[in-house]
């Protein structure tokens, strides 16, 4: 009672004399809001009974199509004990994952191309929200692995001969969905990296525009800073032409620096 109260649990295995105890994390995908949520589910199972405790129990949560199998009598499940109706669930929950997973391998690709074009810190936001989920589920999906194996190996009286191949086949789509996980964080840490070197290129690029300006009114400043010192003695001083003069020095030096960056591949 006390680990089906507590909705921190890890994923975990208890067998006791005359009954099992497994709890597991359901992840679910929010389609209004896009947020990934997780809720604790709890099973108890006996000879001929499996009794299940959700966390928050709402309408529409992954477990629709089994009870929806049930109502009409379609597949194994009634006809089946406790034992299949539990790999079932234990089933579509893993299932599930893999949907989780290509939601947020739908998503990164997209968040990858806007990167590339326009990167920005509300993206890298969005980014370590996503980083965030992948821990969790990690979390989730790790310590299960442990749970399907001891239901498959150990002598639980629990689980019948019959059923173990089919927790093989969950045990298997667990580790896709470990390896999934692990190759999605990634593909994420590498647009966390596009995303620094993009910001980093553009800021390169500014700096480098800055520069040139910098470099073109240096010689500019030179003249007219030399120009502009108030001394009685000093050549062309009372030309008659001489504001004229300078101001075609100041445009072809400048125009020449020009030239000069642009022959260089520095613009």
């Amino acid at each position: 009672m006390e680990d089906v109260a507590s909705a921190e649990q890890r994923p975990k295995l208890d067998d006791y004399d005359d009954c099992l105890f497994l709890t597991v994390k359901m992840i679910r995908h929010d389609d209004k809001t896009n947020e990934i949520f997780s809720e604790q589910v709890s099973f108890v199972i006996k000879p001929n009974l499996i009794l299940s405790f959700q966390e928050k129990n709402k309408e529409g949560d992954v477990f629709n199509p089994n009870r929806e199998r049930l109502r009409q009598n379609k597949g194994k499940m009634r006809r089946k004990g406790a034992d299949y109706l539990l790999y079932s669930l234990l089933d579509t929950i893993v299932d599930h994952y893999f949907e989780i997973m290509e939601y947020v391998g739908d998503t990164l690709e997209v968040i990858e191309q806007e990167m590339l074009t326009n990167p920005e810190p509300v993206k890298l936001k969005e980014l370590y929200k996503f980083r965030r989920d992948l821990i969790y589920l990690r979390k989730s999906v790790w310590p299960l692995r442990e749970v399907i194996v001891k239901l498959e190996r150990d002598e639980c009286s629990m689980i019948g001969e019959d059923v173990k191949p089919f927790l093989r086949d969950v045990y298997d789509h667990t580790i896709q969905v470990i390896e999934t996980v692990e190759s999605t964080r990634d593909i994420l840490s590498g647009i966390v990296d596009v995303y620094l070197s993009s910001v980093s290129n553009r800021m390169n690029s500014v700096m480098k525009v800055l520069t040139v300006i910098s470099t073109i009114f240096m010689p500019l400043a030179f003249i007219t800073g030399l120009y502009g010192m108030n001394f009685d003695n000093m050549p062309e001083l009372h030309t008659q032409n001489g504001y004229y003069a300078v101001l075609v020095l100041c445009g072809t030096i400048a125009l020449g620096m020009l030239i000069y960056f642009q022959r260089k591949k520095w613009l």
